[in-house]
């Protein structure tokens, strides 16, 4: 509720002093005091009803007055106006994910849970998915559908296409999905626990290719240095621990990184992987434009109406109902 010409409630202060002067006036008169009232008769409803005239008039003149200031109630509508940025995140699903140094559970699963809270604080940005091993391929095409997102996040496990760690090719795959792309801009985030050893394109031939394309790769190594402990399942022995050698390529990762505009991170934890993914959200910042629209609807005339049938009934019922033949 707001009042459009708000200067006119000041015509409120003569009236409230009309109002209090034929209180005082009415309330002032003699008065002469009898030791028992029985004797005269009760006053009739005539006599009451006269009294509520004065307060009736001054009720449609409080209207009136407040009408002319304009009352207005509005709906706001607000309009959203945002410059996305087109995401692809770039899961390694190799065995060496399967490693559970990011306790208490293993480093897919970490990465897993902490990409859908990414994807959760994002908003007005599309966001794809692509997971690789030994090949790469595209989980979730570019999309504003972040449950869909995270349903797919949900899939991914191991298995998918043959071990090995085609960096390469997942790099590839997902600067293929962002070329058409019509972002503010285009940005891969790349998640890896080692070295390139498979798929036909070069990591850096693909980080130059990115780079052309107006790319942008953060790259992120997953797990500590030297031999890492894997869980096998066998169907006679049961489940058992086998250790592998699993080194990050930092060189390789931190030279994608730089050639694209990007950063490269390191994680040897699951709180500081989710510490790397915050600091990403906070360098990739869309920007939001809010337009606010309020239509606004008078209700001056309705209280208008409402004081002149107000007044009009209080005059008539004054100089009518409520008149005495001497």
């Amino acid at each position: 509720m707001r009042f459009a010409d708000p200067l006119f409630l000041l015509a409120l202060v003569p009236l409230a002093l009309v109002v209090w002067w034929d209180l005082r006036r009415r309330w002032g008169r003699a008065r002469v005091g009898f030791s028992d009232a029985r004797f005269f008769p009760r006053r009739g409803w005539r006599a009451r009803a006269t009294g509520l005239v004065p307060l009736v008039l001054a009720l449609s003149g409080t209207l009136l007055v407040i009408s002319l200031a304009r009352p207005q109630t509005g709906m706001a509508r607000k309009e959203i106006k945002s410059e996305g940025i087109d995401i692809v995140l770039a899961l390694d699903i190799s065995g060496s994910m399967r490693a559970e140094d990011f306790k208490p559970h293993n480093r897919l699963y970490v990465a897993k849970q902490v990409a859908k809270e990414f994807v959760a604080g994002r908003s007005g940005d599309r966001i794809g998915l692509v997971v690789f091993a030994g090949g790469a391929y595209t989980q979730c095409p570019l999309t504003l559908d972040y449950g869909i997102v995270n349903d797919l996040l949900d899939q991914v496990d191991f298995g998918g296409v043959p071990d090995g760690t085609a960096i390469g090719m997942a790099l590839a795959t997902s600067v293929n999905r962002l070329r058409e792309a019509k972002g503010k801009s285009k940005v891969v985030i790349l998640l890896t626990d080692g070295q390139n050893n498979a798929g036909e394109v070069d990591p850096i031939t693909a980080a130059e290719a990115a780079r052309a394309l107006g790319v942008k790769v953060y790259t992120i190594g997953a797990g500590k240095d030297g031999p890492a402990r894997i869980p096998v399942d066998d169907p006679v022995y049961g489940r058992r621990y086998v250790t592998i050698d699993a080194s990050v390529d930092d060189v390789t990762l931190k030279k994608i990184a730089d050639l694209t505009g990007g950063r490269y991170f390191r994680a040897t934890s699951a709180e500081a992987l989710e510490n790397i993914y915050k600091e990403i959200n906070q360098l990739e910042k869309s920007e939001a434009e809010t337009v606010e629209y309020v239509q606004y609807d008078e209700k001056g005339p309705t209280l208008a109406l409402i004081a002149a049938l107000t007044l009009a009934g209080g005059l008539l019922v004054g100089e009518t109902a409520m008149n005495r033949i001497p």
